[in-house]
């Protein structure tokens, strides 16, 4: 299936992740669970990559929904590229999109998620304004 990302969304970052044989379910194929793990692995990597890891005793990014669309199985051996992309900034959140797909099947969007993602200040327990360099990266 192809499945196109609307012009709203900035690729950010991309991220090959190996299929394990543990990932598979007794079906024979990729379980659901795993696409989340995907997902999180790849929004993970680009947060850290940006310097946008929470800080306990300050501020971060925190999850407050994730969602995923499943399209056509993964199935072990394999690899998978996942990229990923934000949009949508409002006053303390954005959105983070992912899509997965073969190494070895450019355009086939295997599933595709997202997650709405939220700036927090942990020791109050609240959310706070989007710092204004997280803001500029996330901006399509």
């Amino acid at each position: 299936m192809k499945f196109d990302i609307p012009e709203h969304k900035k690729l950010v970052f991309e991220l090959v992740v190996p299929i394990r044989w543990g990932d598979m379910d007794a079906m024979g194929h990729v379980n659901n669970t795993t696409y989340f793990r995907y997902l999180e692995t790849i929004r993970i990597d680009w947060m850290r990559s940006i310097g946008a890891t929470p800080q306990p005793d300050g501020h971060g990014p925190v999850i407050v929904n994730a969602f995923c669309n499943f399209y056509k199985q993964l199935e072990y051996p394999g690899d998978v590229l996942m990229k990923m992309y934000t949009s949508d900034p409002g006053r303390t959140t954005f959105e983070t999109w992912g899509t997965m797909e073969l190494v070895g099947q450019p355009g086939i969007i295997h599933a595709a998620g997202g997650a709405t993602t939220i700036w927090v200040d942990f020791p109050n327990q609240k959310a706070i304004e989007l710092p204004d360099w997280v803001r500029a990266i996330v901006t399509p």
